[in-house]
């Protein structure tokens, strides 16, 4: 008990020591159009969360950053280790600060780093996500000559944003903002989700597949099934078990392979070859090789989209319209009213078609 009451005062703490910037940033954020099309050479892009899924969805934005400033260097403000390991080799990065994924709990070690960021200027600040109280309160604190971020909800009419046609998609939205905000003309489909993997990666994965295989990849279908994800989001092994018999009925010439969580056991009562790592670079590799990925809603999910491998994800709590794999290659199935045999029945299909 005394932890939590502590725990409830620093963020009490926080929240009053930084509640006057908040109001203050939703006065200078910029307007449709405002974004000059030269003279951005410095940019900071601040998603300060620690889930892996929510450090892929900004990769999108990042290659939009580089496709209209193609000249500029980029700065990534984080939580945890995930944007280091997925942005670390972008040639446009300089650097990638990780915060505490607990900021409150850690609360002078992030201020230590807030004042490393404080000394730094930009020409452009953007705030990737829309409700993230900490990623206001970082473009609050930075030096930008422009910040861009989502309008406040109270502005409503008011607000030269409002009535625009947000794209549903979280992977889609910043990118959204950033457009609507530049002052020239954006005419091409948005960027996918992309790890960039590079060419020795991909080869090193394809031999220990085909070895985990016991035969050459390209001879064979391939399906990876990532089967954990947190909370209510998992499905439990006798659902998966249910799902891939009736699936290897229907598909009887698909190689299954496991990829195995980070707790580093089998799910799938070690049933199928499987792969364990818990280097995402790796992992993203071998999926690369793979056929197609079918998972339930998580980071995992993500990674296989931006590996460029198709992807099916299963969705039985958040909104797949907002989170599902992101692009034309993949698809979503909402499971909350299906059992794993009909669930099953829908992955068939779409395997059929890829």
């Amino acid at each position: 008990m005394p932890e939590r009451r502590w725990d409830a005062l620093r963020h009490r703490v926080v929240g009053r020591f930084f509640a006057g910037l908040f109001g203050g940033v939703g006065r200078v954020l910029c307007e449709p159009g405002q974004l000059p099309v030269r003279g951005i050479h410095r940019v900071l892009v601040c998603r300060p969360n620690h889930r892996l899924g929510n450090a892929l969805l900004i990769s999108p934005l990042l290659a939009e950053v580089e496709a209209l400033y193609p000249g500029a260097e980029i700065d990534i403000i984080s939580a945890g280790h995930a944007a280091g390991i997925l942005f670390g080799n972008r040639f446009l990065v300089r650097r990638i600060i990780s915060l505490p994924s607990r900021i409150a709990r850690h609360l002078w070690l992030s201020v230590k780093l807030l004042r490393q960021l404080r000394g730094s200027s930009y020409d452009l600040a953007i705030d990737a996500s829309n409700g993230s109280q900490s990623g206001r309160l970082l473009l609050a604190i930075v030096d930008a000559r422009f910040k861009l971020g989502f309008p406040d909800e109270r502005a409503g009419e008011q607000s030269p944003w409002h009535g625009l046609p947000y794209p549903e998609h979280f992977a889609q939205r910043a990118v959204f903002l950033l457009r609507t905000a530049y002052a020239g003309t954006v005419h091409r489909a948005y960027p996918p989700l992309n790890m960039r993997l590079s060419d020795d990666d991909r080869e090193q994965a394809r031999q220990a597949l085909a070895s985990i295989l016991g035969a050459p990849v390209p001879r064979q279908r391939v399906v990876g099934i990532f089967a954990n994800a947190t909370g209510a989001k998992r499905y439990d092994t006798d659902w998966w078990m249910q799902f891939l018999d009736v699936l290897q009925n229907q598909q009887p010439d698909v190689r299954i392979v496991e990829l195995v969580a980070d707790h580093g056991r089998s799910q799938l009562g070690e049933k199928f070859p499987a792969y364990y790592t818990r280097d995402l670079v790796r992992l993203a590799a071998v999926i690369a090789n793979m056929q197609a990925v079918i998972s339930g809603d998580c980071g995992v999910m993500h990674l296989a989209v931006a590996s460029g491998t198709p992807t099916l994800g299963l969705f039985s709590v958040t909104p797949a319209e907002k989170y599902g794999p992101y692009g034309p290659s993949n698809s979503a199935v909402d499971t909350r009213t299906l059992s794993a045999a009909e669930v099953a029945a829908i992955a068939s299909g779409w395997l059929a078609t890829h």
